[in-house]
């Protein structure tokens, strides 16, 4: 089958009843198959990851061996899919054909860790490198009794990215949700050779609780950098009510008194640099200000996590071959239409009068967005409570199946 001609699908006929997960009560069971079949469909599954539970790559195949195990005839496409946030670099990698690369970095807290990044090959056969910040500087390398903003530095990030330009690569795409860190950049940049002094012309430790005696920083000592692209899905600027402080600083176990020692200092770094109309840029407060730190030292470009990865997928035409969409991800909420993935899937899908179904492990049901989609369909029907829900999403996901041959059939009615 060929109607989905990209490297990183597998597509095949799906799988018959056997594969079916025991433990939860397939619905529809004790209707004629054939009274709801939905014969000739040809169904692309395009899911971001249930956070706490599957990947995307698990949550795609989960609901493409359920749906099979309801219904043999339908043609079903796997196609995972991200925003800017976790899975971002897997999903690039998978698109482009790309491979993992190790080197050694630290954490938010400046302990020795191992990551790894993409490489990929442009058109011109060089190197460029795929990467998550919060492979290194993310808040889910801290346990949650160890986490300490006010000392915890995008370092690690800086380390990532100057092993990958030690290795020529000549673009670096770079997500950056997911971090521990409320430093401006300021770590990521003295990892990439920039000095921060004091009035003493000493050299200041890259964290937060640094910048309040901060008079100077040298950028002389700056490696030449290639071209990087920022997958960021926030706009809040650096500074101020919507900024990134006081908007992500409490889920980064910032009290009140911490985040204005955390405001300070980010007021203090825009001061010294001069960049103010940076400082106000949409994207500036993303991940603790690295958006910063990027486009005022690094010449960064910011962009949609999702526009890029689905760019790499070529989703627009696997979109036009298909019939029908099912995306989804953990929550679908109001942070969905906020530039998450199953939002891009759906517009993707309208821009070719296709229908989607939207399936989440929870979804708001006050969320006025929800329009976007034709059909939402939740793991909460099966009331199991969320930690059931949480560690059975696969069995969950399956078990939809009949469910969803049913509104793919309504749907091919209407």
């Amino acid at each position: 089958m060929d109607f989905y001609p990209n490297i990183c699908l597998r597509m095949a006929k799906a799988p018959g009843r056997q594969s079916r997960r025991r433990g939860i009560k397939l619905r529809l069971q004790n209707r004629r198959q054939e009274d709801i079949k939905a014969p000739g469909m040809r169904i692309l599954i395009a899911c971001d990851k249930f956070k706490g539970s599957l990947s995307a790559k698990e949550a795609c195949e989960a609901l493409r061996e359920g749906l099979g195990a309801a219904d043999a005839s339908i043609e079903v496409g796997v196609c995972p899919v991200a925003d800017g946030g976790e899975g971002f670099a897997e999903a690039m990698v998978m698109a482009r054909g790309g491979k993992w690369h190790s080197c050694e970095s630290l954490d938010a807290l400046g302990r020795p860790i191992e990551v790894r990044y993409g490489m990929v090959s442009n058109g011109l056969g060089e190197d460029e490198a795929v990467m998550e910040m919060a492979e290194a500087s993310g808040l889910h390398r801290i346990p949650i009794e160890a986490r300490d903003v006010l000392r915890s530095s995008s370092l690690g990030t800086g380390s990532m990215i100057r092993n990958a330009v030690e290795l020529g690569v000549r673009r670096i795409f770079l997500g950056i949700g997911g971090s521990a860190t409320n430093d401006g950049g300021m770590g990521m940049l003295a990892g990439l050779g920039v000095k921060f002094r004091d009035e003493e012309g000493g050299e200041l430790e890259p964290v937060p609780t640094s910048l309040a005696a901060l008079v100077e920083v040298d950028a002389g000592g700056m490696i030449e950098l290639p071209p990087i692209e920022v997958a960021c899905d926030v706009e809040n600027p650096l500074l101020g009510p919507k900024g990134t402080t006081m908007i992500y600083g409490p889920q980064k176990g910032a009290g009140k008194e911490a985040r204005q020692i955390l405001e300070n200092g980010l007021t203090r770094l825009v001061e010294v640099t001069g960049n103010g109309l940076l400082a106000a840029t949409p994207g500036a407060g993303a991940a603790g200000g690295l958006g910063f730190g990027l486009l005022g030292f690094a010449g960064a470009r910011l962009r949609h996590g999702f526009e890029m990865v689905a760019e790499a997928l070529n989703l627009s035409s696997l979109v036009a071959g298909c019939d029908v969409v099912i995306t989804g991800e953990g929550s679908i909420d109001e942070q969905t239409f906020q530039g998450k993935a199953p939002a891009g899937v759906a517009r993707i899908a309208r821009e070719h009068g296709k229908k989607v179904i939207a399936v989440g492990g929870r979804v708001d049901p006050t969320c006025s967005e929800q329009r976007m989609f034709d059909r939402v369909l939740t793991l909460e029907s099966f009331e199991v409570g969320e930690e059931q829900s949480i560690a059975r999403a696969e069995e969950l996901l399956q078990a939809l199946g009949p469910e969803l041959r049913e509104v793919l059939v309504e749907l091919g009615k209407s």
